[in-house]
């Protein structure tokens, strides 16, 4: 058991990192209704602020066209995805990618849709595109609207599977043109890069010796994080080991490590995807051991970037083909159909937390409302595939600061069984195309637990002791109670209420 004296001075304030931008599919899917419904709820109960897609001008996006031996430019689908983002007040975190085909070197692509990932066939006519892409939404926007979104040269050219040969100078080439580009089109528009995976840290030395070197434009570092093995295939899925979780910590904190002394050192790091496993088949994404996991990741990760985001918000998803089921090991914290998993309850947790960080451990972040209201967070420890089973039991207990002399303790649970619609649907036999009604059971079955209870203030404190079940992440508040009296009213009166425990908590 963890037990933990929660002081009365905040140690600074909670960083908003963990929810600066989430990812998603490719952009075209942002026209479908089950990916615009499930970013509005997201946007209403986590509040992210940015997005970031692949696909931005792949063929699917109509943006690049040939007709004739002449181009135009087609913006009809990517102004229906930029506003709604917008109504919803979301902005786009742009990535520059795919290659259009008419423009395209090679017929190299990625993914069951087809995004070419081959260097254009001319740098003059990517330079064309890129310049009429931010004069447009400079013009549709406006140029202080757009300034506040990074723009992010590619995606994971250090993959083969996303640039062809993984070639380093090709890759930086394109970045050139592309950064002198944007600062070409507005000299305060944000441009950076080289969005890298894990495993590739021998770009980042070459890639700020290049930018050194010829003074290209660079506004902002970005890498992506996973902590996966290597793929175990399975029928339409994907098993994969897992690292502890403070490797993804360990993987944020690299692009500092690794532009120390450099001229980028000190610049704002983006870390443009992260999660678990890579694949959007593993069914690890869809469990409660999934927000154990995460919890400390997004506690503890707002010390190392300026931003990190989850991939992705939404099952909405396609890049191995169409979904066959439900649940299918998505990377989405939503399921299709807005059922929501148990790694959207630690994001919804983490959105209603307090703004001022009172304490944070292995296993719970404590934080406190200006009101005096103070929140709670705490997490069952796990190791990944070469740490311990976690037990059926972790203890945590808290002693928090509260005014006044009564207080209210409302507790949520999202584990194994509570708020796990996972669990649920293995129960009904795991429909790969639920019935409506079933439908409402999932939704119905995701909902954390929920218990309450009135408290004596001791002290100016009270204890909370949280027995946390399997790979539990739970949720409680502490609000001030400030008794009103109600002339005449005795609830020892009521029908049906004859033991001394009303009686307790009416006076306590």
């Amino acid at each position: 058991m963890s037990h933990t004296h929660v002081p009365e001075q905040p140690l600074g304030r909670l960083s908003a990192s963990w929810r600066h931008c989430v990812g998603t599919g490719r952009l075209n899917l942002a026209l479908r209704a089950d990916h615009r419904e499930s970013l509005a709820l997201v946007r209403r109960e986590i509040g992210f602020r940015y997005v970031r897609g692949h696909g931005l001008l792949s063929d699917d996006m109509g943006v690049h066209r040939v007709s004739g031996g002449r181009v135009r430019y087609s913006w009809t689908y990517l102004d229906q995805v930029f506003d709604h983002f917008l109504e919803l007040g979301v902005k786009p975190f742009v990535e520059l990618g795919f290659m259009p085909t008419a423009l395209a070197s090679g017929e190299e692509t990625v993914f069951w849709w087809k995004g070419n990932i081959t260097p254009p066939r001319s740098h003059d006519e990517w330079a064309a595109l890129v310049r009429a892409l931010l004069a447009h939404l400079v013009d549709r926007y406006g140029v202080d609207e757009v300034r506040t979104w990074p723009i992010e040269v590619w995606n994971e050219p250090n993959l083969v599977n996303f640039w062809k040969d993984a070639d380093q100078e090709a890759y930086f080439r394109l970045y050139e043109t592309t950064a002198r580009v944007v600062k070409d089109v507005d000299a305060d528009l944000q441009v950076g890069g080289p969005a890298i995976s894990p495993g590739s840290d021998g770009w980042w030395e070459p890639f700020a010796e290049f930018v050194a070197r010829r003074d290209v434009p660079v506004d902002f570092v970005s890498r992506h994080a996973y902590t996966s093995g290597p793929a175990q295939h399975v029928p339409f899925g994907t098993y994969q080991t897992l690292t502890a979780p403070g490797a993804l910590l360990d993987q944020f904190d690299a692009p500092r490590k690794h532009l120390a002394g450099t001229a980028l050192a000190g610049l704002p790091v983006h870390i443009t995807e992260f999660n678990t496993s890579y694949r959007p088949d593993n069914p690890i994404h869809d469990t409660a051991y999934n927000a154990a996991y995460l919890a400390p990741v997004l506690a503890g990760g707002g010390d190392l970037v300026d931003s990190f985001s989850y991939w992705t918000f939404c099952d909405v998803f396609e890049e191995e083909n169409v979904p066959t089921s439900l649940f299918h090991g998505g990377f989405g914290l939503l399921a299709h159909r807005q059922v929501r998993k148990p790694t959207y309850h630690l994001y919804a947790f983490m959105a209603r937390m307090g703004p001022h960080v009172l304490a944070r451990g292995e296993d719970h972040l404590v934080c406190r409302d200006d009101d005096g209201r103070v929140t709670v967070l705490a997490w069952q420890p796990v190791g990944g595939t070469g740490g311990p089973d976690a037990p059926e039991r972790h203890d945590v207990r808290l002693s928090v600061p509260v005014p006044g002399s009564r207080a209210f303790v409302r507790r949520e649970r999202v584990n194994e069984h509570d708020g796990n619609a996972f669990a649920a649907w293995r129960e009904l036999g795991r429909p790969r195309s639920p019935s409506a009604r079933q439908l409402d059971v999932l939704r119905d079955c995701s909902r954390p637990a929920v218990e309450h209870s009135a408290r004596a203030v001791v002290d100016g404190r009270v204890t909370l002791d949280l027995a946390l079940s399997r790979h539990e992440v739970t949720f409680a508040e502490v609000l001030p109670v400030r008794p009103e009296e109600h002339e005449g009213l005795d609830d020892r009166r009521l029908l049906g209420v004859s033991d001394d425990r009303l009686v307790a908590a009416h006076e306590r």
